[in-house]
């Protein structure tokens, strides 16, 4: 409920601070003493855009706020999802800076208009004519069925189940996307990748391949160099192996005339060795060299295709065309799987419809048994309030695709007088039928859900008598079990309130100002004599006055 508002320096308010209670407020004033304003400046607070002309000193900051306590409206979560601090006494404000900068604040957390208006929908109701209009709106409609049908459970589980099918259904389009992208590729893919298998890329060495080649290619030149190298370090007394011989006798004379000469005779000898091992290795070189022209020309292929896969590829390794291998089988895999997966997903898109399907009909079931009662109750009220003939018809049609709420689609048809026909509400309804309809709805609302604080803003417009007294009576009756707040021109409304506060205008130094007071039991008996008959109070007036507040 609103416990208070705060209102400075806007419109012709310089400063305004009120406490509420719960139960019943009325609020009246002349026309034009300034009740459009306090209602403007509690919209500034729920969230409506600011506006600079609004302030009634542009020099200095316009302030508004109000404090709620909220302990009854189950709210935790909402303030989680908002990244607030929850606090029972919950303080909204709105600042409006002399350079038209607007700020908005709960619980002292700098906030957005979206985070505002998220939140002060479960705080306070502002019933206007222009509200009235949403009654002819699906979305309304199906609220109240709902609330009365109590499917709040149901339509979580439902909202939840649809927003699975939804990210089913685009996860199917995707894979066939894919597919059909995939499709276009296949059969290249395939191409290339049989041609990288044929080669058997992981058991080549091409540094090896390269070097037999190289050797078979070229076995009779290295065979005629082993042999003539063979001549050279074997020719006798010119070769080389007989020259080193020598050389060592010549310098085993002497080495035992010093250590340097010793040395340069074991040198000799290591090279006398060494080339022994050389000769052994050349006659093995040469013993085992043949000339193998198949040999040959399977190497020579084998690089061919290895070069010509290097240039389609544009690299120059082999394992990177074995990276590119692994790659194509996994494109050729994916696009062979793709229609085990597309089953896959239709299948669980099947199980989502069937869940939808059950939720949607136990939605369905409720709303179909609320109905009559509501329609019942709704008739009721309307019959009291001077609307004996209106009648009401609620259609419930079974859709074939879910909408947002389920399966229905939802018509509210009305009928006002005897002869006519049903049709929908928006075109067989006045606006002040609309607005006791919409006063019965709220009436029949409050039995079945907590509802916020509700402002009705001039709902009486154009009804008198036995229907006014039966509106402030139907008003009275909601707020046992919520706050409600009424503007009115009514004294019979009016003398039904808990709380009652009067708009009014003064004016100081040529400067019109517009307070609200609350009035006392004597000052409550003045205000509703002056408007049973007018600033001229009679006696007759005054006992009007106290026998309607009795």
């Amino acid at each position: 409920m609103l416990t208070s508002l705060y209102i400075k320096n806007y419109a012709l308010i310089d400063e305004l601070n009120v406490a509420f209670n719960n139960g019943l407020t009325i609020i009246t004033g002349e026309t034009g003493a300034g009740k459009s304003i306090l209602l403007g400046g509690l919209s500034l607070v729920l969230g409506k855009r600011a506006d600079l002309s609004q302030v009634k000193n542009t020099g200095e900051k316009c302030i508004i706020e109000a404090i709620f306590d909220i302990a009854n409206y189950d709210l935790k979560s909402l303030f989680v999802t908002l990244d607030l601090d929850y606090d029972v006494q919950t303080i909204i404000r709105r600042e409006i800076l002399p350079s038209g900068k607007s700020r908005a604040f709960i619980n002292d957390t700098p906030v957005t208009l979206e985070s505002l208006v998220a939140l002060s929908g479960y705080l306070i109701d502002i019933h206007s004519q222009h509200q009235t209009q949403q009654l002819t709106q699906d979305d309304y409609q199906f609220k109240v069925i709902d609330a009365l049908a109590e499917n709040k459970s149901n339509l979580e589980t439902f909202s939840k189940e649809l927003s699975t099918f939804k990210t089913l259904q685009k996860a199917l389009e995707s894979l066939k996307l894919s597919k059909a992208e995939l499709i276009k590729e296949y059969d290249y893919n395939l191409f290339l990748s049989n041609e990288l298998n044929e080669v058997n890329l992981e058991k080549i060495n091409l540094e090896d391949l390269e070097t037999q080649y190289e050797e078979l290619n070229n076995v009779e030149i290295i065979g005629e160099k082993l042999s003539s190298t063979k001549a050279i370090l074997n020719a006798e007394e010119l070769g080389v192996v007989d020259q080193i011989n020598a050389t060592k006798q010549e310098l085993s004379k002497i080495a035992n005339f010093g250590k340097p000469y010793e040395s340069l005779k074991e040198r000799m000898v290591s090279i006398g060795i060494e080339l022994d091992d050389i000769l052994i290795e050349l006659d093995n070189l040469e013993e085992n060299l043949t000339t193998d022209p198949q040999e040959l020309e399977r190497i020579n292929n084998t690089l061919q295709v290895v070069n010509n896969l290097f240039q389609k590829h544009s690299v120059s390794e082999i394992e990177d065309l074995i990276q590119i291998k692994n790659d194509l089988k996994l494109k050729i895999d994916n696009t062979e799987s793709l229609d085990q997966s597309i089953i896959d997903k239709e299948e669980e898109i099947e199980k989502a419809i069937e869940k939808l399907n059950q939720t949607a009909l136990k939605i369905h079931k409720n709303r179909k048994k609320i109905i009559p009662t509501f329609v019942s109750k709704l008739e009721t009220l309307l019959s009291e309030l001077g609307m004996p003939n209106a009648k009401f018809k609620v259609e419930l049609e079974s859709l074939d695709q879910f909408v947002k709420n389920g399966k229905d689609g939802l018509q509210f048809l009305f009928m006002a007088n005897k002869g006519s026909s049903f049709n929908e509400l928006k075109k067989s309804a006045s606006g002040g039928e609309l607005s006791r309809i919409m006063l019965a709805i709220k009436s029949i609302l409050a039995e079945y859900i907590q509802l916020p604080s509700i402002m009705f803003d001039e709902i009486d417009t154009g009804v008198s008598g036995e229907i006014s007294n039966k509106m402030g009576e139907i008003m009275k009756q909601m707020s046992q079990s919520m706050q409600v707040f009424t503007i009115t021109h009514l004294p019979q409304i009016a003398a039904k309130g808990n709380s009652h506060f009067k708009v009014f205008k003064i004016d100081a130094e040529d400067v019109t100002h517009t307070q609200l007071k609350k009035l006392k039991e004597d000052e409550r008996i003045v205000e509703i004599a002056q408007m049973l008959g007018g600033l001229d109070i009679t006696d007759s007036a005054m006992a009007h006055a106290k026998q309607l507040l009795n």
